[in-house]
């Protein structure tokens, strides 16, 4: 039994030119100074743009946060701040993170997540002392404690992060991150974080995860899905609501906010209408890896992807290629699995999925390959792939028109 991989609508003509462009820029590089090796992964720089068009047409009128971590390209980073002026600051996710990128130049960076590492936010303390916008994320008094420790004197903004997940009965709809889910609570800390003469409130993230971050439709669990789209329906307006609500006793209790973050990219349409966000954050619909092709408004282009060689043979209908793995994040299961792209109607094997070393792949017989060619396959998730590859090779058009590092190539892991 083979692993579901249906490409559901989307044209292969362009994943074939693809290949053919690859192949001939690895046989030409072959000669150069830095030949290219196997396997390789790239971003169609087309596709990444019609996508950013496509973001901030989502998002309306509302600024974009660009999430680094569904990224992690200081190059492609920079393409698209400076191409798209609705994308707006960074959101990082680690203090260590966001001195790193601080130290490039970046500037306006909201750390995602809480950290008690004293070491990394100190140094994001430092460049916060030299000039550098950067928002620590809080929801407990041990966050605001050991960050008031490290700044001595100096003030620091915070963040509280609400919770947007809902309770429903034998079911925690949402992921589990704040243990802040009422204007009550967020009132208590809020009061708590005023008594420290150096902090400063000046936002407040909620991010809806179960409606952001899950799929209306699934490949691998239609049944799963149709249960989630009508999660989804009855939960949503709920879980704006409370965001509203507790970004609006803050503000009646003298909580001078300046920043709302919320949604992401399988949500801007539906968080944009909540009149209480300053912005919206989105990261992994510039490279649409597939499990977005699963958001039925989202409507991105497959921009990113990685190439692997066919170097065996080992039964009719049956190619296996060199390398593969790249298993995503989150809760296991088959659409964790990258999934083979080009050439059409490829499949991973069930009983054997995508290896470390090796990955074996169904083919059918219309695909005409041999050994030697390449399978370019999608990953889950986004930035997940960079932290396998040292660059991609960017494409535009019919050539390939430059290297982007990646963080692995830039030796740093977060």
């Amino acid at each position: 039994m083979t692993l579901l991989s249906s490409p559901g609508q989307e044209s292969f003509a362009r994943w074939g030119e693809l290949r053919s462009i690859l192949v001939n820029f690895v046989e030409s590089s072959q000669s150069s100074a830095s030949p290219i090796g196997l396997p390789l992964a790239f971003v169609d720089l087309d596709a990444l743009h019609r996508n950013c068009r496509r973001v901030t047409e989502l998002a309306g009128s509302l600024p974009v946060r660009l999430a680094t971590k569904s990224v992690r390209s200081v190059d492609i980073m920079r393409l698209v701040l400076r191409e798209y002026p609705q994308f707006r600051g960074l959101m990082a996710w680690s203090p260590a993170e966001a001195a790193w990128l601080a130290s490039l130049g970046f500037d306006d960076i909201l750390i995602a997540y809480p950290s008690l590492d004293e070491k990394p936010l100190r140094e994001a303390l430092g460049h916060v002392r030299e000039g550098r916008r950067i928002v620590f994320m809080v929801d407990h008094t041990s966050h605001v404690e050991l960050l008031t420790k490290l700044a001595g004197t100096k003030p620091f903004d915070v963040c509280i992060d609400i919770d947007m997940s809902v309770a429903l009965p034998g079911l925690h709809f949402g992921v589990r991150r704040s243990p802040l889910s009422s204007p009550e609570q967020a009132l208590a800390l809020a009061q708590q974080i005023k008594q420290n003469p150096h902090a400063r409130i000046v936002g407040v993230m909620g991010y809806e995860a179960q409606v952001a971050g899950i799929q209306d439709t699934s490949r691998t669990s239609p049944n799963m899905a149709r249960v989630t789209r009508l999660l989804k329906a009855l939960t949503t307006s709920a879980a704006f609501r409370r965001r509203h609500d507790i970004v609006i006793r803050l503000k009646e209790n003298g909580t001078a906010l300046t920043l709302v973050n919320g949604g992401g990219s399988g949500s801007l349409a539906q968080s944009r209408e909540d009149s209480s966000l300053t912005e919206l954050t989105s990261g992994s619909a510039l490279f649409c890896p597939h499990l977005f092709d699963g958001y039925k408004d989202l409507g991105c282009s497959p921009a990113a992807g990685f190439a692997l060689q066919i170097t065996r043979a080992p039964a009719p209908g049956i190619w296996t290629c060199n390398g593969g793995g790249l298993i995503a994040s989150g809760s296991a299961g088959p659409d964790r699995l990258p999934l083979p792209w080009y050439p059409k109607g490829a499949k991973l094997l069930g009983h054997e999925g995508a290896g470390e070393v090796q990955t074996p792949l169904q083919i059918p017989g219309s695909a005409q390959v041999k050994l030697g060619d390449l399978v370019l396959f999608r990953h889950a998730k986004a930035g997940e792939l960079c932290e396998h590859f040292p660059e991609l090779l960017l494409i535009s058009g019919t050539q390939v028109v430059g290297r982007a590092k990646t963080y692995r190539g830039e030796a740093q892991k977060f």
